[in-house]
């Protein structure tokens, strides 16, 4: 098999839903799906359907919204069949205007590997949508299947991937890896003309108080697609920077202005609280959960828990203009500051733990380690023919940072200093822990809005691979580098990068990814576009990896 092959063939189905619980679940929300979001309002009652998360081998939380005149006792149910004829688990939960009106419980008791029905129930009767979730495996499993996303902004277009992920349903789980909203407001990104005028934004401003961010996420989670995707398919999630805001990290973001939009621990805090809200999530900052003997996935905080600052090349050239000295000082920060062996992306404990965990994942007898977390891990740094392709009328700002990210590259830095590239000793602890346990490691990266495979490795030994998936709506490179042709771009990359195997950098979608006992798997599914709703796919793309071996199969 060669490293990475293309085809259009879709991917067996992994999953029991009948014909009759798909269109049963289908039916409740056509309605909604038929009215367009500019005439919705949110409503009483249940307004934003339902949804799962946290799955474990016994459990898994449900998550439902209920708006009323005061707090609300919700009932939830569990039951084996859609039709709820034997309850195996229920209770009580408050909706309370406290945290939005949403309202989380955990059912436990349930039993592993098994499709689940779940409903809420109101004080005067009345009922939630009825959503499907699923409990992780327990022991031996021979395969599991995730559907994986990330950078989902709004104002782009519709949200096909989530649409065709439900239609395929050939999944167990859906993985969020970020950028599930965008903080900006309207005509900022995208701009006036690029937004889509079916996709109304409200509040129409960056959202940076309370009411601003709940509100964007009611916004969201109104849309169907999305919707249907909570309602159908347990979630495991964690945030990017938008979220919060742009480019964020511990202690600030780039789009994070103190002077006009107060101090940011308190947005930060905001952010966190709204997320947790209206997230099928727990309150931790990271959590492990075992796939049976089959793999750990490990959800990850590279944003917020222990970030330091991002590097900046504008920022070290401190506007310096002559270029001896702009090389002069790009060459003293290379060989310096950017080596800073203390330097954190998790943080002491998070990293800690996530050692720990990697070998007491392997000493178990687990095949995969996986990492659920935000950006690229894989080495990259930009290709000659980017710099050499650089055209006259540009805007000064772009043609500022390709001069910049030029000195950069031959300086031997990379191209994006927000990813772990930016942080190479917190990323060179991280692979010597992985080293030390023998993991099999599989990283699950989005961010970047582009598709990207890599076969990962520390000072010659092979780590494991990085599976990263395309933007939801979110435009990639062709964006702003459309004077270079896609494929032309993507092969220059590959060309310049040792580690990166494939890329694709125009297309938006998401990742199927299949573990075995034998083999990691992922599938790259392109939708057509994001203008019409749409379930059409433009192609797709597979690749693998043996277990034990830690690179593409060759």
């Amino acid at each position: 098999m060669s490293k990475s092959s293309t085809t259009h063939q879709p991917a067996p189905s992994s999953t029991a839903l009948t014909r009759r619980g798909l269109f049963g679940l289908a039916g409740a929300s056509a309605a909604l799906a038929a009215v367009p979001g500019s005439a919705r309002s949110f409503g009483r009652g249940f307004t934003h359907g339902v949804a799962s998360g946290e799955p474990q081998a016994t459990s898994v939380l449900l998550w439902t919204r209920f708006v009323a005149d005061a707090e609300a006792a919700l009932e939830w149910q569990v039951s084996a069949s859609e039709d709820f004829t034997q309850i195996l688990a229920e209770g009580r939960v408050t909706a309370s205007p406290n945290r939005d009106w949403c309202a989380k419980a955990t059912a436990q008791g349930l039993e592993p590997a098994r499709w689940y029905f779940f409903r809420f129930i109101a004080p005067d009767g009345a009922m939630s949508l009825v959503g499907r979730t699923r409990t992780l495996p327990q022991g031996p499993t021979q395969a599991f299947r995730m559907a994986v996303f990330s950078c989902a902004n709004y104002g782009f277009g519709w949200f096909n991937a989530y649409a065709h992920a439900v239609e395929a349903n050939d999944c167990d789980l859906a993985v969020h890896l970020g950028d599930y909203i965008y903080e900006y407001g309207d005509g900022t990104y995208p701009s006036t003309g690029q937004t889509h005028p079916s996709r109304d934004l409200e509040p129409n401003n960056e959202i940076i108080t309370l009411a601003d961010y709940r509100l964007r996420y009611a916004t969201y989670r109104a849309d169907p697609d999305l919707q249907r995707l909570h309602q159908v398919l347990p979630m495991i999630m964690v945030w990017d920077d938008h979220e919060s805001a742009n480019d964020s990290w511990q202690n600030g973001a780039q789009n994070h202005q103190g002077d006009t939009e107060g101090d940011w621990p308190t947005r930060k805090a905001i952010a966190q609280r709204v997320y947790r809200e209206w997230m099928p999530i727990s309150d931790e900052p990271y959590a492990a959960y075992d796939v049976g003997d089959l793999a750990t996935l490990f959800r990850i905080d590279t944003r917020l828990e222990g970030r330091e600052e991002q590097f900046s090349v504008e920022k070290v050239l401190k506007g310096e203009a002559d270029p001896e000295a702009m090389a002069a000082s790009i060459k003293a920060f290379a060989g310096g500051e950017y080596l800073d062996p203390e330097r954190q992306m998790l943080g002491e404990r998070q990293e800690e733990w996530l050692g720990v965990g990697l070998a007491a994942s392997r000493a178990r007898g687990v095949t995969w380690q996986v990492l659920v977390q935000q950006v690229l891990i894989g080495k990259q740094k930009a290709p000659k023919a980017l710099f050499a392709a650089i055209p006259d009328g540009l805007p000064d700002y772009l043609r500022r940072r390709l001069e910049a990210g030029a000195l950069a590259r031959a300086a031997g830095l990379p191209s994006n200093m927000d990813a772990w590239d930016g942080y190479p000793a917190a990323r060179d602890r991280l692979f010597e822990r992985a080293l030390e346990a023998d993991a099999n490691l599989v990283v699950l990266a989005g961010d970047t809005h582009n598709a990207w495979s890599f076969d990962l490795a520390h000072k010659g030994a092979k780590i494991g691979v990085e599976f990263a998936t395309p933007g939801v709506t979110s435009p990639g490179l062709e964006s702003y580098l459309g004077m270079i042709p896609p494929a032309g771009l993507a092969g220059a990359l590959v060309a310049e990068n040792p580690e990166l195997v494939w890329a694709d950098t125009s297309q938006r979608g998401y990742m199927a990814i299949e573990l075995t006992p034998t083999t990691a798997t992922s599938e790259w599914r392109f939708v057509a576009g994001v203008k019409e709703r749409s379930t059409t796919l433009a192609g797709t793309h597979r690749t693998s990896v043996a277990a034990g071996t830690k690179a593409q199969e060759a």
